[in-house]
């Protein structure tokens, strides 16, 4: 490099973004991602000793799947090769294969080539680099959005190790940012930002994990705000709100308003009221709420106040939930609105939740001798001497797959859990019960 690209280069650098600039050179930089870059998991060790193999990084955008890969460009002795799954084509893997392998006959080098959107490339392309990733040509680090069980081909899975990243904590991005304001020689320190506390907790908040978002938001606050008279950038919750695009909403995730809202959607769910259901949702969303905390709540009013009315309903909760695991936000909005409003809508019964905690609370409370003999298992030689199964009715032997018999402890014989509603499905449930017990 001469003289007029090294300073090309450095403008360059000092010109891009924030995010960019704040990356970690050196992998003890890295925020967060504990799970894989602890320093005794197997990808921190692998790194810091060179041994890497081909990997693909998998999560949400902003967790520093890039990031790690900039960190690995930096410590490893591997000639290392980046492109985007997005703008190569064929013939640009054609030459990095070609100066792969020139590298690896002529100097015993070998060669790291990190795929950005590696879901991108189609069946074809991902087929093409299997020899070479095989073989040892390329050592392949991959990073996708989107779940590599479902884009990436399995022979190139089965030939990876595969690490999930999660989205930053609160803490990651409140550590990140503090870093970006005050570092003097690739944050803003040289613009004599202060970011006061509310703002550093609402922007570290909002940003929903993601650690680009959150340093933009910084960038572009202390660039648009005028000094004060103290000399300083007085980064303020007004500040953050502004540029980050979101109005402050009073919803403290450990206090009585957290309570007081996620109560008003579940009484909403329960009360039928779809409208009322939605709006606390998205005032949830809109909050920064634990998706999968929101999603437990649905899958639970769904089996407590809809039960059997609509056995539908617990489905659609459940469904929902591993929808938003899969998608993540603000995608995941969608299936949860759609879960919470036909929890809302369908027809209501709390019998199996009495159910349950009648039958509970008989457990708890009253000493039940045993199972009656027919019922007892009988699959061993000799149970019919204790008369284990001695009397017992098959069913499926008898008219409409039932024939009464005592099923419940002899205490119990004419005790009742479960009251059927009449109620949406329910009263299906409770007519068929109804008429097997007439003989109908």
């Amino acid at each position: 490099m001469d003289l007029f690209d090294y300073m090309r280069e450095t403008s360059k650098e000092k010109e891009s973004p924030l995010a960019s600039r704040m990356r970690p050179v050196k992998l003890d930089e890295v925020v967060g991602q504990k799970h894989i870059l602890g320093k005794d998991k197997l990808l921190y060790r692998a790194i810091q000793a060179d041994k890497l193999s081909s990997v693909l990084f998998y999560g949400p955008p902003g967790t520093g799947k890039t990031t790690i890969a900039k960190v690995i460009a930096n410590s490893t002795s591997a000639i290392f090769q980046q492109m985007n799954a997005t703008t190569a084509g064929k013939k640009d893997m054609e030459q990095v294969v070609q100066k792969a392998k020139d590298a690896r006959g002529m100097y015993g080098k070998k060669t790291i080539l990190f795929i950005d959107e590696i879901h991108r490339f189609n069946k074809g392309q991902q087929d093409y680099l299997l020899p070479f990733v095989e073989d040892g040509t390329i050592i392949l680090i991959g990073a996708t959005t989107e779940n590599p069980y479902f884009e990436v081909n399995r022979a190139l899975l089965s030939r990876s190790a595969i690490f999930e990243l999660k989205l930053l904590e609160k803490e990651d991005i409140k550590q990140l940012l503090m870093r970006a304001v005050t570092d003097c020689e690739r944050g803003m320190g040289s613009y004599k930002a202060k970011i006061e506390q509310d703002a550093l907790e609402f922007l570290s908040d909002m940003a929903g994990g993601d650690a680009r978002m959150a340093l933009n938001a910084v960038e572009l606050a202390i660039l648009t705000t005028k000094r004060a008279d103290d000399g300083w950038i007085h980064l303020t919750i007004d500040v953050a709100e502004e540029c980050i695009q979101k109005r402050v909403i009073r919803y403290d995730k450990d206090g009585d308003n957290h309570y007081d809202t996620i109560s008003a959607f579940i009484k909403s769910m329960r009360g039928s009221d779809p409208n009322a259901a939605v709006y606390y949702l998205a005032r949830m969303i809109y909050a920064g709420e634990d998706v999968k905390f929101i999603a437990r709540r649905i899958m639970i009013c769904a089996a407590e106040d809809v039960g059997n009315a609509d056995p539908q309903a617990l489905l659609v909760a459940v469904a929902a939930a591993q929808a938003v695991e899969r998608l993540g936000m603000p995608e995941g909005r969608i299936p949860l609105a759609q879960a919470a409003i036909y929890v809302a809508s369908a027809p209501k019964s709390n019998a199996s939740y009495l159910a349950i905690d009648k039958a509970l609370d008989i457990v708890k409370n009253q000493a039940i001798k045993t199972v009656p003999p027919h019922l007892q298992d009988c699959h061993y030689e000799g149970a019919s001497h204790f008369g284990h199964g001695v009397g017992y009715q098959y069913a499926h032997d008898y008219p409409n797959h039932y024939v009464e018999q005592q099923y419940l402890p002899d205490e119990l014989v004419d005790m009742k859990f479960y009251e059927a509603t009449d109620n949406g499905y329910e009263a299906v449930i409770k007519d068929h019960m109804d008429k097997l017990r007439n003989g109908k």
